[in-house]
């Protein structure tokens, strides 16, 4: 599904900045976000997603933003978050369920105390005694997340220093802003701010994408933060900020309405939502905050930034393969990636007349020859784009589309 807000006001001179927001919505988000984006990355002539002016990622879409800031491609990524055989690393998304051993530990300890000073005060305040009471000292032993979200800080840690990478802020060419949020203060942080970047990278990823209640909170400094999506759930207006012409938004968190499905057998009726239990219902709960606040969002842009053409992707509310998608199965990742590439070509090929007569304030065209093969796939597009074996091949490979991309520019 494509929303397209057209500036109010042309006053772009020189260059076009362009600016990317990616939003949270964990793995299966960041699949759905990857296929996506790659759709969008190859259909638009003059576009590199890898070499835009500002990158601003929340959660899930933090691990994405900092990956393409850092001179990694949208075909890099996939084939990295899909286990292709050529990938250059290879994200285990099921390190994400390791259980948070250490914080379980450290909350035991205090179990003793706790109860030690619960039983003192019904013994000092007996007429004041009571269960809630009791279960409310007692939730202070209670784990601040059930799983061990370093292994997000660890993974991109390696990825980030190696080869031409940078795991700092200040090494990179682009501006890159991580959103959290304090959890002391409940204000958001843009890592990357010129007061927020001192610390890596990777450890701002991690605290971006702290949900609470499955990870813990993060410490960076004296201070912990969590989740960034609880502010907002893109926290575009960090780009809008920086004044860019165009703005690109990616959201894959839209709730699931099988009104718009068929009658048949082959789709999920809705009254599965009900019997998916606890799961199923929080998620369509949060998918419908998240979607309804996107939208108070975008049509308040388009007030305070009238001169900023806006272009949002999310997908169909319809669509049960993006909301029953099993993440921690390879063929399932490679199915939803490849599903919502050929949703969003689809989608770029309907709105073709209206985006090319935005796209062209920008020095930008779709490629419609490209949109119309029909039956190009996620994998034939990754087969496209050569890939080395080694990092010496795909740092030639590197300079070489970078060389080409210059002769282009000036030549045009």
């Amino acid at each position: 599904m494509l929303t397209l807000h057209k500036a109010k006001k042309q006053t772009t001179v020189g260059t076009p900045r362009i600016g990317l927001a990616v939003a949270g919505g964990g793995p299966v988000g960041a699949i759905y976000e990857l296929g996506a984006l790659r759709a969008v990355d190859e259909a638009i002539k003059g576009l590199r997603l890898h070499d835009v002016d500002v990158y601003v990622g929340v959660s899930a879409g933090a691990f994405i933003a900092a990956s393409l800031a850092n001179d990694i491609t949208t075909a890099d990524m996939c084939r990295i978050f899909t286990g292709h055989n050529h990938a250059e690393y290879l994200f285990e998304p099921e390190k994400l369920l390791k259980p948070a051993y250490r914080e379980y530990i450290k909350r035991a300890r205090q179990v003793p105390g706790v109860v030690t000073d619960s039983l003192l005060d019904i013994v000092k305040h007996p007429m004041h005694a009571s269960i809630a009471r009791l279960m409310g000292s007692l939730g202070q032993a209670i784990p601040s997340g059930i799983f061990d979200n370093e292994a997000i800080n660890k993974f991109l840690m390696g990825v980030f220093e190696s080869s031409h990478r940078s795991n700092r802020f200040t090494d990179l060419k682009k501006k890159l802003y991580i959103v959290a949020v304090d959890l002391d203060t409940g204000a958001a942080v843009r890592f990357g701010a010129k007061d927020h970047y001192n610390i890596s990278i990777s450890r701002a990823v991690q605290a971006s994408a702290a949900l609470p209640g499955m990870y813990p909170p993060v410490k960076i400094g004296d201070q912990y933060f969590v989740d960034g999506a609880l502010r907002r759930t893109m926290h575009a207006s960090v780009a809008l900020d920086e004044g860019v012409d165009l703005l690109l938004g990616i959201n894959p968190l839209v709730p699931y309405d099988s009104s718009s499905q068929g009658e048949d057998d082959t789709h999920i009726p809705i009254k599965k939502l009900i019997e998916g239990g606890l799961p199923l219902i929080l998620s369509q709960t949060f998918r419908a905050l998240i979607q309804s606040r996107m939208n108070v969002a975008f049509r308040k842009y388009r007030e305070t930034h009238p001169e900023t053409d806006l272009m949002l992707v999310e997908p169909n509310r319809g669509d049960e393969e993006i909301f029953f998608t099993n993440i921690f199965s390879f063929a399932s990742r490679n199915a939803l990636c490849d599903h919502a590439y050929r949703l969003t070509r689809m989608d770029l090929l309907n709105r073709a007349d209206e985006l090319d007569e935005t796209l062209s304030r920008h020095g930008l065209s779709l490629d419609r020859e490209l949109l119309q093969q029909k039956s190009r796939s996620l994998q034939d597009s990754l087969n496209a784009e050569w890939s080395g074996h080694s990092n010496v091949g795909r740092n030639l490979s590197r300079i070489l589309d970078d060389l080409e991309w210059e002769l282009d520019r000036l030549a045009g």
